[in-house]
């Protein structure tokens, strides 16, 4: 499944970009689930989406990747 991104994101793609990251947040470690780490996976999902990434199991692995390591 692939979400739709328009220049301006509308309440559907804002509600689907929002079910990625929680659905990313939940693979990865228990001590990164921070509001820090949760906003650096969110930039990413976003930065990759306005990239052109519209698949969702491509922003999830994006995110996880972010996140892995917790945020700085």
């Amino acid at each position: 499944m692939t979400i739709d991104l328009q220049p301006q994101l509308d309440s559907r793609a804002v509600a689907a970009l929002r079910e990625v990251l929680e659905i990313a947040v939940e693979h990865i470690a228990v001590q990164h689930r921070t509001p820090a780490t949760k906003a650096k996976m969110a930039q990413t999902i976003l930065h990759s989406a306005r990239g052109g990434v519209t698949d969702r199991h491509a922003l999830l692995h994006h995110a996880v990747q972010a996140g892995a390591d917790g945020a700085p």
